[in-house]
């Protein structure tokens, strides 16, 4: 973040010309009026000292000029029209913002902006068959959203992305016919995405996953009977996930597990597969016959 962005606890600066006795708006606490480049505000010079004297902006407030993003941002959604004039201004927040409101096909010009707060932004906002360009950017913030936009078709060319967080996203929307591509990610938040979804068979190759959190998705998901090999897993918490689902043998199995609580789990699930074995309303016995006449 720009020193100029971040809080500060220093006097306000002078008072620019033009908007003399300014202070910081209530609820803005010390953060200085003060022109994006760290020089006084100066109303007078701006190109929208019109809208100023008309009480369209305000300075502290609602101004496209500050330093401070929020101030810029109220400028922005309450004048969306002036968007399109503040492209390619010096200071990336402005054009960040700028952007949000922009009419979209003066977008695609943007998409080489040195600052990735402002890629972002694009990568938001652009129409889909634009965003190719940026699923190579340097950025990690702006890949994943580009994840999260890439038409389904194109989200493959994802897989191997760098950072483990696009690749989870690309996990979560990837058809499941290609989820088994990605088995042995090398990050075991993307493995867990994938046990998730991932169809049989290719889940039952997550049985012996070395991390512990994606045998346990994959002991929830796994059809029970097919759950022995989890029977025996040496994470505690797998093999209670998979007491809370098994049938026949391995729920006997796990009766005894060395574990009191997979045990109690296995019970558990034992008296829930013989209460509904039971009919919902057991016959009443036969009455007596009293009538020996």
């Amino acid at each position: 973040m720009s020193p100029l962005l971040a809080p500060t606890t220093a006097h306000t600066a002078a008072a620019p010309a033009g908007s003399a006795g300014l202070q910081p708006a209530p609820g803005q606490g010390d953060i200085p009026i003060q022109a994006w480049d760290g020089a006084p505000l100066d109303c007078a010079a701006c190109t929208h000292a019109e809208l100023r004297a008309a009480g369209g902006c305000e300075p502290g407030r609602c101004c496209m000029q500050d330093a401070y993003a929020r101030r810029i941002d109220r400028f922005f959604r309450s004048h969306p029209a002036l968007a399109d004039a503040h492209l390619t201004h010096p200071y990336f927040e402005v054009r960040a913002i700028a952007a949000r409101h922009a009419d979209v096909f003066r977008l695609p010009a943007m998409l080489d902006d040195p600052d990735e707060t402002v890629r972002l932004q694009l990568a938001l906002r652009v129409p889909l068959r634009l965003l190719a360009r940026l699923r190579s950017d340097p950025h990690r913030e702006v890949r994943i959203r580009v994840a999260q936009r890439l038409p389904d078709e194109e989200l493959p060319t994802m897989m191997r992305d760098a950072d483990y967080d696009v690749r989870r996203i690309v996990a979560r929307r990837l058809p499941e016919a290609l989820l088994p591509i990605m088995l042995h990610d090398a990050d075991a938040q993307v493995r867990i995405e994938v046990a998730r979804r991932v169809p049989m068979p290719a889940l039952s190759r997550l049985v012996e996953d070395p991390a512990a959190e994606v045998r346990r998705v994959v002991a929830e998901r796994l059809p029970a009977p097919l759950l022995q090999p989890l029977a025996t897993d040496e994470d505690f918490l797998v093999r209670w996930t998979a007491a809370g689902r098994a049938v026949g043998p391995v729920l006997e199995q796990l009766r005894q597990d060395s574990d009191a609580e997979v045990r109690a789990q296995a019970e558990a699930r034992r008296a829930l597969l013989g209460a509904a074995a039971q009919p919902l309303h057991p016959p009443s016995p036969p009455a007596e016959d009293t009538d020996h006449g």
